[in-house]
């Protein structure tokens, strides 16, 4: 079976060029692509510089994704952002991890399972979505804390693991230094995201591991992805293996 799978730093819907407020150009973006999954990062509540939306319930209902997990990292006086992850498929096990890191920014992974069914066979996907910190060494502790952690340390070499998000990845090694000797192989070739206008760093990223086959990835570059958000949105098709 094929699965679309997305991440993006939505920004909170803030266009990356004109800084104005315009959550239909997210919309706008993601509707064409039919993901099934989708992990977003800077999802925006209450936030009067976003228009008090709640954008996680007009995100899933504008894309016709049901099933909906949010982690909370940032609370104002009103309002705040987070990480979010949107399925077509049932989700359960949401677990919220802190990597936030002494006295920096608060940062955390955000992760569930979606229940996936085609025919009569079910298989489950571990999804992890990540907004690491800006500094190296902050990244390279976080990225330790959360293979160390449970539920992940205890997944089975096999198990379907999707790892994607804003990793604040300046110069693309922490797949090669923290993720790969884990199993993990990233999805597509290393691509910059970000100044989404003219991308030269790729700090985004999507990893695969277990049974999952990549097809086709990389950036989504368009006239459209530019303005709507400061980062550019990653897309990979990916094959669920039977058992």
């Amino acid at each position: 079976m094929r699965l679309n799978i997305a991440t993006w730093n939505i920004h909170k819907g803030i266009g990356g060029i004109d800084r104005r407020y315009r959550l239909q150009r997210i919309v706008d973006v993601l509707a064409p692509l039919h993901a099934d999954i989708a992990l977003l990062q800077e999802v925006a509540e209450a936030m009067p510089r976003a228009g008090n939306d709640t954008q996680l319930h007009l995100l899933s209902q504008a894309l016709a994704m049901p099933h909906i997990a949010y982690s909370p990292q940032h609370r104002f006086s009103v309002g705040g952002y987070g990480n979010a992850v949107l399925s077509r498929w049932p989700l359960s096990n949401v677990v919220e991890l802190d990597l936030t890191i002494g006295t920096r920014k608060k940062r955390g992974a955000l992760q569930t399972r979606a229940r996936v069914r085609w025919g009569r066979r079910t298989r489950s996907i571990v999804i992890t979505n990540l907004h690491l910190g800006l500094a190296g060494s902050e990244r390279g502790a976080q990225l330790d804390r959360f293979l160390a952690s449970q539920p992940y340390r205890g997944l089975h070499a096999r198990t379907p693991v999707i790892l994607g998000g804003d990793l604040n990845d300046l110069w693309g090694t922490l797949g090669p230094k923290y993720l790969l000797p884990h199993g993990f192989a990233r999805a597509g070739p290393l691509a910059p995201t970000f100044p989404a206008w003219l991308p030269v760093r790729p700090l985004d990223g999507l990893f695969m591991r277990g049974d999952l086959d990549v097809v086709d990835a990389g950036p989504l570059k368009s006239e459209l992805t530019r303005r709507a958000s400061d980062h550019l949105p990653l897309l990979a098709t990916v094959k669920l293996q039977k058992k």
